[in-house]
């Protein structure tokens, strides 16, 4: 029951996201970047850098809280916490890279939504672990 639910919440997310991106595209007429699905979307070269930088190292601290939670008993919650610190960090690199170095320099707001409403999402699923777990 717990995966439908999970399901359901991330289509949700997903069809938000979407809609906002486009309300806020039009209405602020942001124009459309192509881009691939799976793609890394760098801004230029120092901005890739920052980005593994900071991809290696969230891998290592994702790795070590795994460890701390499953050698050391460690709260689950700590990765949902590292999780929401990853996602602000991330969003904001890729913000200012959008705003400082971008040719459609308006992108930076459609990313800012994009983070405001999977940090939301974020807190909303501690929450329900919260409930679910105890």
């Amino acid at each position: 029951m717990i995966w439908i639910k999970l399901a359901f919440f991330l289509l949700i997310l997903y069809i938000l996201n979407t809609t906002v991106k486009l309300l806020l595209g039009k209405l602020l007429k942001i124009e459309k970047e192509k881009k691939p699905f799976f793609s890394y979307n760098h801004i230029n070269e120092m901005h890739r850098k920052i980005d593994w930088a900071i991809r290696i190292t969230s891998m290592i601290a994702f790795l070590v809280i795994n460890i701390l939670i499953i050698i050391e008993d460690y709260s689950i919650y700590l990765i949902i916490i590292a999780s929401f610190f990853y996602f602000v960090l991330d969003y904001t690199i890729r913000a200012f890279f959008e705003w400082k170095y971008s040719q459609n320099q308006k992108q930076y707001i459609l990313t800012i939504s994009e983070a405001v409403l999977n940090l939301i999402a974020i807190i909303i699923m501690y929450n329900f672990l919260l409930d679910y777990l105890n």
